[in-house]
């Protein structure tokens, strides 16, 4: 038997060893809201720290230049929202873009169109592996990894053994896609205030 997250957590202190087995969505939902990130991959526990503010800065114009993009039967949300590809399983990307008739009241109904990660320094390799194989093996169609460092950009499609890289490009470079819709983007205009 899994234990609630209020028997893992007291005072804000974890007991490991109150844990009986791996962790589920629904001990997920039970833990504080304290300003960090929990994910779970495959029943593990994932926890980071909140973005920095060029992480936001990022994420901010990453998002008006989707949404001003996509079309009217296309939302683009940021995080924090989980989307749960299975019951051991829930991920925060940084934004996605799903069709509007997959967003129920409390959850992502299906895979999102597009995912989009912005790299920090404690999530950089995480989201260009574990993460890049764990949504396509959740059939997110279009994967997007900003380093806003650099700054630059990785697209990748899905195809039938997992993303291959379609487009990139850095500093002032401009790259256009298609898919899920036509969209260009200047990965230096992505880390402007």
């Amino acid at each position: 038997m899994v234990p609630m997250a209020a028997e893992v957590w007291e005072a804000g202190r974890w007991h490991p060893d109150l844990l009986d087995g791996e962790w589920t969505v629904e001990l997920l939902e039970s833990l504080p809201d304290d300003g960090l990130r929990y994910e779970l991959i495959d029943g593990t526990l994932l926890v980071s720290p909140a973005p920095s503010p060029l992480h936001q800065v990022v994420a901010a114009n990453v998002f008006r230049l989707l949404d001003v993009s996509a079309p009217a039967d296309r939302a683009v949300l940021f995080a924090p929202l989980a989307w749960r590809p299975d019951g051991r399983t829930s991920l925060e990307p940084d934004l996605l873009v799903i069709a509007k008739d997959r967003i129920a009241t409390q959850r992502i109904l299906g895979p999102p169109d597009l995912i989009v990660e912005i790299l920090s320094p404690s999530s950089g390799r995480f989201d260009r592996t574990v993460k890049f194989s764990r949504y396509a093996e959740g059939g997110a169609a279009h994967y997007w990894i900003v380093d806003p460092e650099v700054p630059s950009v990785e697209i990748y499609d899905l195809h039938e053994n997992g993303y291959v890289l379609v487009a990139d490009g850095a500093h002032d470079d401009t790259v256009c896609v298609t898919a899920p819709f036509a969209v260009s983007v200047t990965p230096s205009r992505l880390v402007r205030i």
